[in-house]
Formats: C-alpha cells, sequence, structure tokens
C-alpha cells in the first residue's frame, strides 16, 4: 500500500469509527427523551401515546382520592382531563387546583400512572409548559409571564 491509500484507509475508518459513536449517543439520548403533552394534546392526538411522557396542567378541584400510598387525581387544561395515578408521597406542596407535571406512562388508554409527581414551588411559579399549554389553549388566566427564571 502506498503512503497515499494507508491515509486515506485511515481517514475513512476514522470517519467511520465516529458515525456509529455518533449514532450510539443519539440512540442513548433517544432512549431517555421524555416529551411533555398537554390533556388537549393527548385528547387531539389519534392513538394514546406510548411509552414515557410527561403531562401537564392543572390538578382538578375535589378530584384527590387516596387509597392506602396510592393517589388519584385528575390533571386538566379546563378543556380536556386526564385520570392520574400515583404511588407514593406527594410533594408538600401538592393542591388542588395548583400547577403539577407527572411523569410516566399511560396503563390503558384511561388512565396514566406517574414515576414522579411534580407541583410548583411558590403561588408565583407555574412550569413553563403547563404556563404555555394552557396558553395555547385559551384557557390561561395569570400573568402573561410564566414565573419562570431565564
Amino acid at each position: 500500500m502506498t503512503q497515499r491509500q494507508t491515509r486515506l484507509l485511515f481517514l475513512a475508518l476514522g470517519f467511520l469509527m465516529l458515525g456509529v459513536t455518533a449514532f450510539i449517543a443519539l440512540t442513548a439520548l433517544e432512549d431517555n427523551l421524555v416529551y411533555f403533552k398537554s390533556p388537549t394534546d393527548i385528547a387531539e392526538s389519534a392513538s394514546t401515546p406510548v411509552g414515557k411522557i410527561r403531562i401537564g396542567g392543572l390538578v382538578a378541584e375535589d378530584s384527590l382520592t387516596k387509597i392506602g400510598l396510592e393517589n388519584r387525581f385528575v390533571v386538566t387544561d379546563l378543556q380536556n382531563r386526564i385520570d392520574v395515578s400515583f404511588e407514593g408521597v406527594l410533594p408538600d406542596l401538592f393542591r388542588e387546583g395548583q400547577g403539577v407535571v407527572a411523569e410516566g406512562q399511560f396503563k390503558t388508554a384511561n388512565i396514566f400512572v406517574a414515576d414522579t409527581v411534580l407541583a410548583k414551588h411558590d403561588e408565583n411559579y407555574m412550569p413553563r409548559e403547563v404556563a404555555d399549554a394552557l396558553k395555547e389553549t385559551g384557557v390561561w388566566q395569570g400573568s402573561t409571564s410564566s414565573g419562570s427564571q431565564e
């Protein structure tokens, strides 16, 4: 092999290794992506989302029921509702009528099983995704800012 052929071979192998590394990294990142959906987004989609997602909105009034460690409540954007089941201790700031983001997956078409529940941390803050979803559906009643820091 000439020196030029050797150099081209090493370049080709380098690009191949770089491509394989990029493919593996992107595949690993894709497995960890969790998409945010509002109750209206889910209601308007043709099928129930598969895999892990985040849903956000407000906890519907008079929807919280506790049976042992299982907590059932409804997340709404004031247009559509999703029944949520969460096993564990809810955050101290979890309240009906307040903003919430739940991460998990649909067990059936009607029940969202949450692994994690996040509640707002003071009366001025609402998760950006929740505020944006409420603004998009036209039911936002807060100030024009979502309250999050940039």
